[in-house]
């Protein structure tokens, strides 16, 4: 059984046709990159599987299951989750709110009006432990605008970590990031147990390249190349699209 199963998947805005027939296949505990230049529908992909676009015509599969019809918030709970390119958070809230907002979107509690999430003991736990995985544990009370932005690049993994995902989607992880920042962050990518699947996407060859164990690369909305990271790097179309050669 596969992780995630995208199969001939498609969508157009207009007559601008964003994924063309896109197929991915991606093993339980694998560690998947998708690259490609700027406009080759990267993120889009990352939209459908999650729900936020809806596809117009293919499937997509988590763990045998089928998500195509799903609203994104099922997704979820199925055990889906993802970080974003550009940064959502709340700046004027701590980290230790936003990582529990994130999981309150995923309780009963969701629902109640009055809740009071400071005496969410269950919740508080888990928040205070993914944000101790992601090495932020100490700063569990600072608001997120005192922090650095690497620090938010890392509160957004704690936020998916904490719903304890089967897959977990990073978009564009290490993207305005310091070298010293990078590498605090692919740290925390790393010590990502293997029960968890990855596929992120990266413009940062150099990190993006030791993280992944294949490699797909994506022109036009269309899987031009796909293979291990010797076999993309070297192929002829990679060069000539990615990196201009």
């Amino acid at each position: 059984m596969t992780a995630l199963e995208v199969r001939d998947l498609n969508k157009s805005f207009g007559g601008l046709r964003v994924t063309r027939t896109v197929n991915l296949s991606v093993a339980p505990g694998e560690r998947r990159l998708i690259i490609g230049p700027n406009g080759a529908g990267k993120t889009t992909l990352f939209n459908l599987i999650t729900g936020e676009l809806r596809a117009d015509s293919g499937s997509m599969m988590l763990f045998g299951q089928d998500l195509t019809r799903e609203p994104a918030r099922r997704r979820a709970h199925l055990g889906l989750a993802r970080t974003y390119q550009i940064i959502t958070l709340f700046p004027g809230e701590t980290l230790l709110r936003n990582v529990t907002l994130s999981l309150l979107g995923l309780s009963r509690l969701r629902w109640n009006p009055i809740v009071r999430i400071d005496r969410q003991s269950e919740l508080l736990t888990k928040a205070h432990a993914a944000l101790a995985r992601v090495g932020l544990g100490h700063l569990a009370e600072r608001p997120v605008g005192q922090t650095s932005y690497g620090e938010r690049r890392r509160v957004e993994i704690a936020m998916a970590l904490a719903q304890s995902p089967r897959v977990l989607l990073l978009d564009e992880p290490f993207a305005g990031l310091s070298i010293d920042e990078r590498r605090d962050v692919l740290t925390v990518i790393n010590d990502i147990p293997r029960d968890v699947t990855i596929v992120m996407i990266e413009h940062d060859m150099d990190v993006a390249l030791e993280f992944a164990e294949r490699i797909t690369v994506l022109h036009f909305g269309e899987v031009i190349v796909e293979g291990t990271r010797a076999e993309v790097v070297e192929h002829p179309r990679t060069k000539e699209i990615y990196l201009g050669e």
